[in-house]
């Protein structure tokens, strides 16, 4: 045989992906081989809280997920992110296995984006070893995932503001302009306007996001379907919560989900107080005007009625006053019910000269 039979016949038998893969996991599943990853950057580094939420969207958005919604919450020291998507999800055989060094789905999909080379099978390997907890909290195949991960910000940094989001301005171009701390909400915007064309996401609070995906089970699921599934695990991930019967049952389901809240959230939930969010696109679109539109002289002036300021100049328009005393109010309402507590009105805000004060009303529960 010559050494051109030789080699047609390997070729006939073994073809290149044989060389990349160590070990078939099955499911589309596969453990690179060490070369392999190394071809592709393996070393990977995960420097802040900023980087695991990069992170986790852009595996959401390659298992081909539609619909992503980013749950944020902060306990001390201690950062919350729960991940849930409409993607292809995860077998239960393999939800630790995931987590391993060169395990991934992507053996044919590596690419590279404005954040690097994607689908080396290291990302949530490096997001296991920096976290205190990084875990799947329920996935199956083409039911979509719930991830959770906890970190410790004295040991994983993260951008001190937190709370700002960011500004921005359309261009002529038909692009934004954006600006303000690279927090996590804004590396979440860069990637929702950068994936528009492939998938939607939503960024809040696990209260937010919970009455988020209430209407977006009860939305895409019929009515039948929502009244005779007794088990929600049956169900999509993103629909379960539009099976809850009562504040009981929802509270129990979105715990599941990664989203603790109380019941008396979840009965806000169900009598619709507690509004879903638009997308991170969506409100983008809305807060930004086209640069073409914008005014440098505007054709009337501000009341100073509406502006509450001070001598330093120190300015809160009364729809952002109204927008603060609401987040603190849902703030508070989130941890009332562990301390029997009942608010009395909706919190107070008063601009000073160099602080802002919120005055919490409230009773306790008899």
């Amino acid at each position: 045989m010559s050494t051109s039979d030789l080699e047609q016949f390997v070729d006939s038998v073994c073809d290149e992906s044989h060389l990349r893969i160590e070990d078939d996991l099955g499911d589309g599943f596969v453990r690179l081989r060490t070369s392999e990853a190394e071809r592709r950057q393996a070393a990977h580094d995960i420097r802040s809280t900023e980087d695991i939420v990069i992170e986790l969207l852009r595996n959401a958005r390659d298992a081909h997920a539609r619909t992503i919604f980013l749950a944020v919450g902060r306990d001390g020291d201690v950062r919350k992110l729960t991940m849930i998507d409409d993607g292809d999800g995860i077998p239960p055989a393999l939800h630790e296995r995931i987590f391993e060094p060169r395990v991934t789905s992507k053996l044919d999909t590596v690419h590279m984006d404005k954040w690097g080379v994607h689908g080396r099978g290291m990302a949530l390997y490096s997001i296991k070893v920096n976290s205190m907890q990084a875990k799947v909290l329920t996935s199956n195949k083409d039911l979509g995932s719930a991830f959770y991960v906890e970190t410790d910000l004295t040991k994983l940094p993260e951008r001190a503001d937190q709370s700002t989001f960011p500004t921005f301005e359309a261009t002529e171009t038909g692009g934004y302009s954006m600006r303000g701390p690279k927090n996590i909400v804004r590396t979440a915007t860069e990637f929702a306007l950068e994936s528009r064309k492939s998938c939607t996401v939503y960024w809040g609070s696990a209260t937010e996001i919970a009455a988020t995906l209430y209407e977006f089970g009860a939305a895409t699921t019929s009515p039948a379907v929502r009244a005779f599934t007794k088990d929600p695990n049956e169900l999509a991930v993103c629909k379960r919560l539009c099976t809850a019967s009562d504040p009981a049952s929802f509270a129990e389901i979105a715990e599941e989900l990664g989203l603790s809240l109380s019941e008396r959230s979840a009965r806000r939930i169900l009598n619709e107080e507690i509004k879903p969010i638009v997308s991170l696109a969506e409100m983008v679109r809305t807060q930004a005007l086209p640069a073409k539109e914008k005014n440098p002289e505007p054709a009337t002036k501000t009341s100073p009625k509406a502006i509450s300021h001070d001598a330093r100049s120190l300015r809160l328009c009364n729809d952002d006053k109204a927008l603060l005393s609401k987040s603190c109010e849902q703030a508070f309402l989130d941890i009332a019910d562990r301390y029997y507590l009942e608010p009395l009105g909706a919190p107070e805000v008063k601009v000073g000269s160099q602080k802002i004060e919120i005055t919490i009303r409230f009773d306790k529960q008899r």
